[in-house]
């Protein structure tokens, strides 16, 4: 292995992606420009969506109401989120403008149940309303706040006035508080935004490198000019794995980078304006972003190796994608299934490669971190690495996968080389 040979190969294979338009887009400028935007685009439509929605008002007809409880219909045309509307038809065609969309819903005061009619001035209510509809479904909840806080505030006067003090009433008393601080807070989203986002950003990134180092050489026919250099060609498939490993590697930390100096900009809208910086010391510790610095590294190294092997098999660009896109699913499926930020990190899931690095990288940014598992998911990770790594070493050095006379992909090859060998054997 010549270092000098594979260094010249790699900043030839450099210059030539740094040519390539969706190279640059997807390995440098998404990670760093535009996945932050998106991000916040995002988060600032989800909260314009739930102002609009608070600001809207319902529209509601009340049926039978006493008046003994007319205290409550009027807060309720006091309240500027209510609507009340003058029933001037009959029972069925308010349902029927319900289902419309043109009233949201209608709320109707109906005798107490035959335990509750004890108590002088007790009242059922039934509340129709369409659940297919966001409208009228924000209508039913904002009404039940409504009546519960009536009710509640109705009942403690009737039974003061029946003698019943304070002390005899409440049973017991719930108080709530809420330990986890507003740190704690950021970092509980944070640890479930990073991870994911790192694993997303090092699999595109080393996407459009490892079809365009392999297919896309063949396309622009320049692998056979490649093929016939003074060089050994182990060295130049170590100078294409370098290459597409450094660029997986690049968009991860250059992701984690843009997060870093945007956060709170990002996290803004649904956060607050108090939400965590993500490299002050009150934020997550410096520590961590060593660790995601590390599984970034190992995730790239993993990642080029397992695209490379696949994508040397294709002779187009469009060929490549299409054998590149099941390795890629693959890698981000325990991303997906590891959303659920109440799953444990066990030692079970340190052994399993790619989702142990995702637990370590959620561990550290929320300050759980248990150093045997970090240890044993690091370790576990970086002999898949090399394992790989010397995989990828022994597809690409194969003689008709670099001249390309290999038919189809890479099970079909794995099935030719132990065909033959037993056919010697």
């Amino acid at each position: 292995m010549d270092l000098r040979q594979i260094w010249t190969l790699f900043r030839h294979e450099v210059r030539c992606a740094l040519r390539e338009r969706n190279i640059v887009i997807y390995s440098i400028v998404l990670p760093l420009v535009l996945y932050p935007a998106l991000l916040w685009a995002a988060f600032a439509g989800i909260s314009f969506v739930q102002g609009q929605s608070s600001r809207m008002t319902s529209r509601v007809v009340i049926l039978d109401s006493p008046t003994e409880h007319s205290v409550f219909v009027d807060s309720l045309h006091a309240n500027d989120r209510f609507e009340l509307i003058e029933p001037d038809v009959d029972r069925q065609d308010l349902i029927n403008r319900i289902a419309r969309g043109n009233l949201d819903a209608v709320l109707e005061f109906t005798p107490p149940s035959e335990g509750g009619a004890a108590l002088d001035g007790n009242f059922g209510l039934m509340i129709s309303f369409n659940e297919a509809r966001d409208r009228s479904a924000s209508a039913r909840s904002r009404l039940e706040s409504a009546i519960e806080e009536y009710r509640r505030e109705w009942v403690d006067r009737e039974r003061q006035a029946l003698g019943v003090d304070d002390t005899v009433w409440a049973d017991f008393l719930i108080t709530r508080d809420n330990i986890a601080s507003e740190e704690d807070m950021t970092r509980f989203l944070l640890g479930v935004l990073v991870p994911m986002l790192t694993l997303l950003m090092v699999a595109i990134a080393s996407f459009y490198p490892a079809i365009d180092a392999t297919a896309g050489e063949r396309e622009r026919s320049t692998w056979e000019t490649l093929m016939s250099v003074a060089a050994p060609r182990s060295n130049v498939a170590v100078a294409k794995y370098l290459y597409v490993a450094v660029f997986g590697m690049a968009g991860g930390l250059l992701n984690l980078t843009a997060l870093t100096l945007s956060l709170q900009w990002i996290l803004a809208p649904v956060a607050g304006a108090e939400s965590v910086a993500l490299a002050t010391s009150d934020g997550i510790p410096p520590s961590a972003l060593a660790v995601i610095a590390v599984g970034t590294a190992l995730l790239g190294l993993f990642v080029a190796a397992g695209m490379l092997m696949f994508a040397v098999f294709a002779r187009t660009f469009k060929e490549g994608q299409s054998m590149i896109m099941p390795f890629y699913f693959l890698m981000i499926m325990p991303a997906l299934f590891l959303q659920d930020p109440d799953i444990e990190f066990t030692m079970q899931l340190a052994l399993i490669p790619v989702a142990n690095v995702i637990m370590v990288i959620r561990a550290a940014i929320t300050g759980t971190s248990d150093p045997l598992l970090a240890a044993t998911s690091l370790g576990v990770m970086s002999l898949c690495v090399a394992l790989a790594i010397g995989f990828a070493q022994w597809v690409m050095s194969s003689e008709e996968v670099m001249v390309g006379s290999q038919e189809g992909g890479l099970s079909k090859f794995l099935k030719n080389r132990f065909t033959s060998r037993k056919a010697q054997a």
